[in-house]
């Protein structure tokens, strides 16, 4: 089960960090890894953050860069996101979580 946790929601933007399950990543041949994981984090994102049908997911490419690491084989088992909706534009972006 992901955690999430609203960390800012003022008027301009709607902050949320996320953990990313990639499991089902898994569950597809060796070589689709990476893609598939790519597509969990976009409807994992999607699902949390109340997409609607006029918004698109933007992944930062840190994380591609994180996902493609070690190749398409073996990507993470799981990752840690922020997520931000700024007003006014019809975006959800995804960038890496700075520990």
């Amino acid at each position: 089960m992901a955690t999430f946790q609203i960390t800012e929601m003022n008027d301009m933007a709607e902050v949320r960090e996320l953990t990313i399950p990639l499991r089902a990543a898994w569950s597809v041949t060796r070589n689709h890894r990476a893609n598939r994981a790519i597509s969990e984090i976009k409807k994992h994102v999607s699902q949390h953050m109340k997409k609607t049908e006029d918004e698109k997911v933007w992944i930062d490419e840190e994380i591609n860069k994180i996902i493609w690491a070690r190749g398409a084989q073996k990507p993470p088992r799981k990752i840690k996101v922020v997520c931000t909706r700024e007003e006014g534009f019809n975006i959800l972006e995804v960038k890496l979580m700075e520990e």
